[in-house]
C-alpha cells in the first residue's frame, strides 16, 4: 500500500522551500503546456516562475507567477488538511504583514495546497520582469511587519486581515471576527 507521503512528494519538500516552489512551478509549466496555453486567459508574454519561497512561521510560502494567475501559495499546513476541501475550502493565515485568506485545493502530483489569488488573469503585465517585480514587492510587504513602510506605507492603518483586492492598492481592511492560523 502506498502512503500519502509517497503519493504526494510535497511532504518531503517542506525542508527545502525553494525546491518545493520549483516542483510546484514544474507542475504549472506542464499545465500551461497541456491545458491553458490556448485559452483566452493565457498571457503569452509571461512564463511560470516560483518567487521567494521560504519558511515563514513554520510553513513554506511563496508566490507563484503563471501566464494566467499570480497567487501566494503554500502546502496545506498539517492538521488543516484533515478537513475535506469540499467542506472547508478556506484557511486564514497570519503573516508579519497581516493575515491572508487562502482557498484549499488539490493539485495533481503535489497534493493539497493553499492559494490566495493576487491577480487573475494577468493581462495587466506586459512582461515577465514586471510580473516578477510585482511578486517580489508583494512578498516583501507580506513578510514585513504590518506597521512598517514596506508592508503598506507610512500612513496606512494597522490591519489584522489583508483584503487581497486592496493589498497592492494600499487599501487594507480589518476583519477580526474570523479564526486564524498562527
Amino acid at each position: 500500500m502506498t502512503s500519502d507521503r509517497d503519493q504526494h512528494p510535497r511532504s518531503s519538500m517542506h525542508a527545502d522551500p525553494s525546491a518545493w516552489g520549483e516542483m510546484l512551478a514544474a507542475v504549472y509549466r506542464d499545465i500551461a503546456n497541456r491545458a491553458v496555453r490556448d485559452l483566452s486567459i493565457f498571457n503569452e508574454a509571461l512564463s511560470v516562475e516560483a518567487i521567494g519561497f521560504r519558511v515563514q512561521g513554520g510553513r513554506v510560502v511563496g508566490i507563484m507567477v503563471t501566464p494566467w494567475f499570480m497567487n501566494v501559495v503554500m502546502p496545506v499546513p498539517d492538521g488543516a488538511s484533515q478537513s475535506s476541501p469540499a467542506r472547508d475550502p478556506d484557511l486564514r493565515v497570519r503573516f508579519p504583514g497581516g493575515d491572508l485568506e487562502f482557498t484549499i485545493s488539490e493539485l495533481a502530483l503535489v497534493g493539497p495546497i493553499a492559494s490566495c489569488s493576487l491577480f487573475s488573469p494577468m493581462f495587466e503585465f506586459e512582461d515577465m520582469a514586471t510580473a516578477r517585480a510585482t511578486a517580489e514587492t508583494v512578498f516583501a510587504a507580506l513578510m514585513s511587519p504590518a506597521d512598517s513602510a514596506a508592508s503598506h506605507g507610512l500612513h496606512a492603518p494597522h490591519i489584522s486581515l489583508i483584503d487581497r483586492r486592496h493589498f497592492l492598492r494600499g487599501l487594507l481592511t480589518e476583519r477580526a471576527h474570523e479564526p486564524l492560523l498562527p
